[in-house]
């Protein structure tokens, strides 16, 4: 018999010193923003339960361990290959990278780029060591811009994935709590490594531990628990084929989409309690119908209404069937700009997948298709205002971080008719201690360059459709390569040329990636112009987007829908012969009275209003 070898193992254990090898018939890494998402928001709250800013370091030792799961290697002439577990550990590498980025410059640093790459003889090798990935991962470790166009799926997905870690990563763990978490994260989270020495022992490991027929899902489990307490045959095959109609849709849109569905729904009707996010806090109503609704249903029965074998029929003939179609309209407005609900599609770019729960929370079984729209039209509205004003005051819109906030929302808000539903939801926002004027520096950086890409895209596209222009929304934040749009800074990368008003080069970068000097452009403009001074940059400004014409006079001149715009706003356009460090501070301002057009409480009104 073949040797076969498993053994539990740190992160630090596992990646250290260690070369991890793709077989070319591997799969690419193809996980997606849901999944890297899940995981940093299980880490978090994980370490969270346990994180004390009072302890020192040495305490973490005692905090509570997390397993990651396993992975499977073939052992082939010195080399380990991954036959299981490349996505996690990718996914990890690629959030070492990141924490080794946010502790930088720090103190309390914790020595952790051996777990992601070894050197020897002044050459780089990264410890997953895949050829084609090596450039688009040196780039991400020196922090260095890669151009992914012509690249494997792989390459694609590392560069997204990595925006999604950036985007997504808790700020509560930013800052003092981040050499905390690095130590928990590399000596408390475990996988098992599981080793045979052929790829046929291997694979047969792979097969039977991923042998679906074994186990069933938590969705198969509550419907199996809601059909046994129906009488009779007869009812219980039309349940079944509602449940079957209606949730198993789905699953032909992604292999977690009718667990996504049912979570979103029982926590939108359902949820009364969240977990405190201190110490010792118990899992309550909202968690537990992330991680295993099948039993909490089973405990929430009375509380749900379940006593007779009518009631479970109607739970799911009727309030199931009911929030299925309505989730899935919900689901197609993701991808499309749908009349009513363009909010819906502006929340879902940001990749904010909480808006699912606190969108379905004011309907009610039964209510018109006009209602839903207005209802669903002002929730969508008020999340979007909410994240707009967060990244524009430098705010983490994480799941994390924002978890608590939208639970509260969601539970005021439940089954609340039209006019109180708007009446909530702007008291809200006019209780926000934060808004467009209280951070008029917002510049881009590293961690938001995604965020500010879309907030120039709402400004950009809302300027020309109020102008009587079409909506280029779906180009600006779409479009693949020369086609693609990215973000342009107006002054070029020569602080020489600026010594005047900027003695120091970092001065100059600050003021230089404040979002007043800024445009987007397709690429290839990008690169044909990019490095041109502004005087050059100019009249091939007046080819763009009306952002970028509105920077010289012939915008002014030949575009009636432009200039009644302006005179109906009033808002401060003019052009820029030159473009100084004024110039900047003037657009600055120019963007703000913008978002607050944009993003103003008073479109909550308008939404209900249809």
């Amino acid at each position: 018999m073949r040797e076969i070898l498993g053994e539990a193992k740190t992160v630090r254990q596992l990646m250290t010193g260690t070369k991890f090898s793709i077989d070319y018939y591997q799969r690419e890494y193809r996980w997606e923003a849901k999944q890297v998402s899940e995981l940093i928001e299980d880490l978090a709250s994980r370490f969270l339960e346990d994180y004390d800013e009072n302890h020192e370091r040495a305490a973490v030792q005692d905090y509570g361990h997390y397993f990651l799961g396993s992975i499977i290697l073939s052992r082939k002439d010195g080399h380990d290959f991954i036959i299981d577990g490349q996505q996690r550990l990718t996914t990890l590498t690629l959030l070492l990278i990141h924490l080794n980025h946010l502790q930088a410059r720090r103190d309390d640093q914790v020595s952790i780029s051996e777990l992601i790459y070894s050197e020897k003889f002044g050459k780089k090798s990264f410890n997953i060591d895949v050829a084609e990935r090596a450039q688009c991962m040196n780039a991400l470790f020196e922090d260095e811009p890669f151009d992914p166009d012509g690249e494997s799926e792989s390459v694609h997905n590392l560069m997204g994935r990595y925006a999604t870690i950036i985007d997504r990563f808790p700020e509560e763990l930013s800052g003092d709590a981040l050499p905390y978490f690095i130590d928990w994260l590399i000596e408390s989270v475990h996988l098992v490594e599981i080793t045979a020495y052929s790829d046929d022992d291997a694979y047969a490991i792979f097969e039977t531990m991923n042998d679906r027929g074994l186990s069933l899902t938590s969705s198969e489990m509550l419907k199996g628990y809601l059909l046994a307490n129906i009488a009779g045959d007869d009812a219980k095959a039309r349940v079944n084929e509602a449940w079957k109609r209606e949730v198993g849709a789905f699953v032909g849109i992604d292999k977690e989409g009718d667990a996504d569905f049912i979570k979103a729904w029982l926590r939108a009707q359902h949820a009364g309690s969240i977990r405190e996010r201190k110490r010792g806090a118990i899992p309550l109503d909202f968690d537990r119908i992330g991680t295993e609704f099948h039993r909490w249903v089973r405990d929430k029965r009375e509380v749900i209404g379940l006593e007779s074998s009518a009631d479970f029929e109607r739970f799911v003939e009727s309030e199931m069937s009911f929030f299925a179609r309505r989730y899935g309209e919900l689901w197609k407005a993701e991808g499309v700009l749908v009349p009513g609900l363009e909010p819906v599609l502006y929340n879902a770019q940001l990749g904010f997948g909480l808006q699912h729960p606190v969108l379905l929370a004011p309907l009610s079984v039964g209510g018109t298709e006009d209602m839903f729209l207005r209802k669903l039209g002002v929730v969508g509205t008020f999340i979007d205002i909410l994240l707009a004003r967060r990244i524009w005051n430098f705010r983490s819109i994480a799941h994390s971080t924002m978890q608590y906030a939208m639970f509260t929302v969601m539970r005021d808000i439940r089954h609340k008719e039209l006019d109180e539903l708007v009446d909530l939801l702007e008291k809200r926002l006019a209780a926000d201690e934060e808004t467009f004027s209280t951070e008029n520096r917002l510049r881009l950086h590293r961690q938001n360059r995604y965020q500010v890409h879309k907030i120039l895209a709402r400004i950009t596209a809302h300027l020309e459709t109020q102008s009587e222009m079409p909506n280029h929304y779906i180009n600006y934040i779409g479009g693949t390569g020369q086609a693609r749009y990215e973000i342009e800074h107006i002054w070029s990368d020569h602080p020489e040329n600026h010594v005047d008003e900027f003695p120091h080069p970092e001065d100059f970068r600050e003021y230089r990636d404040r979002i007043g000097g800024l445009l987007l452009v397709p690429r290839s403009f990008n690169e044909s112009y990019g490095d041109m001074s502004y005087g050059e940059k100019l009249q091939h400004y007046d080819s763009q987007n009306l952002l970028a014409r509105s920077l010289g006079d012939p915008a002014y001149d030949h575009n009636p829908g432009f200039r009644k715009y302006i005179e109906k706003t009033g808002l401060p356009f003019r052009s820029h012969p030159s473009f100084k460090r004024a110039d900047i501070d003037s657009r600055q301002d120019l963007y703000r009275l913008i978002a607050e057009e944009i993003w103003s409480p008073g479109r909550l009104a308008e939404m209900a209003s249809g």
